[in-house]
């Protein structure tokens, strides 16, 4: 493999972390509405003067770039829900395990992508440790509750934006300026659905954690970024599972930060994970 094959590769690998480090700060939030709020709007905060500085998406994109924008907003309001309801630990595998067979199942179906003998073998190990990992729960929660469920529709949302954005960004012609543009829409459409949803001024919800938040906008914006451009170059089913090895990074933070259980099922899980991306990054 050459360091140009390589490169996608490695570059998602550390949008998978990346994405792990916001969501904890998300998580760690004491006002997990507001954390997420000010998330998307340090986003667009950020992305505004960068603006001018890329290349405008193209024509044939921008249907996409704005149900991007949607669907990240509803993602950002459905994961708030699902981080107040359950542990970091066990919303983040499900969330993030569901999204990768669901954009491979769509990608080879409606994009006509094709999956070789090793790809598909790396596509299922990836998909079979995330599984062990996200249906194997926490002690005391059971896989059918309040938190699970609204961790599955998260994982919907994350599906869906996947796939938009794998047509989007390849019909941009400039991954960075569809990515500015969408993380500027995203956080304004953010600040006038959080109010409504949870009856609270936009001032109150953009009020609490400021630095915090601030880094973890700065770090989520780095981290789709990552992914869009790897999409410009990688199927989008490869990138999918990938980027979802953040879930190994989540399970040593819910450990380490949130003192939650890491147990010999979680660690076999997460070496399987590891396994199927060596098949993905060696199908190249």
């Amino acid at each position: 493999m050459t360091l140009a094959q390589a490169l996608p590769t490695a570059v998602v690998l550390a949008a998978g972390l990346l994405h792990a480090a916001w969501n904890t700060l998300a998580k760690a939030a004491r006002d997990r509405d507001a954390g997420l709020t000010l998330i998307s709007v340090t986003k667009t905060v950020l992305c505004l003067p960068l603006l001018p500085l890329f290349a405008l998406p193209a024509p044939a994109s921008l249907p996409y770039l704005l149900a991007s924008s949607a669907v990240h907003a509803v993602y950002m309001a459905q994961l708030s829900r699902a981080y107040r309801l359950g542990d970091f630990g066990q919303v983040y595998p499900v969330a993030r395990g569901v999204a990768p067979i669901g954009v491979a199942a769509v990608a080879v179906a409606l994009l006509g992508e094709r999956l070789g003998p090793v790809q598909l073998a790396g596509l299922l190990a990836v998909c079979g440790g995330l599984a062990v990992l996200s249906l194997g729960g926490l002690p005391g929660r059971g896989v059918g509750g309040p938190a699970v469920r609204a961790a599955l529709a998260t994982g919907a949302t994350i599906a869906a934006y996947t796939l938009i954005d794998a047509v989007g960004v390849r019909r941009s012609g400039s991954a960075f300026g569809y990515t500015a543009w969408m993380a500027a829409l995203e956080g304004v459409l953010v600040a006038l659905l959080m109010p409504r949803l949870r009856k609270r001024p936009l001032t109150d919800l953009l009020r609490p954690d400021r630095t915090r938040s601030a880094v973890g906008g700065l770090v989520a914006a780095l981290s789709y970024g990552a992914v869009l451009w790897a999409q410009t170059r990688s199927p989008t089913s490869e990138v999918a599972a990938l980027r979802e090895t953040g879930i190994i990074w989540a399970a040593v933070i819910g450990a380490v930060f949130f003192h939650e259980p890491l147990g010999r099922r979680r660690i076999c899980a997460g070496a399987v994970v590891v396994f199927g991306v060596v098949l993905l990054g060696a199908a190249h």
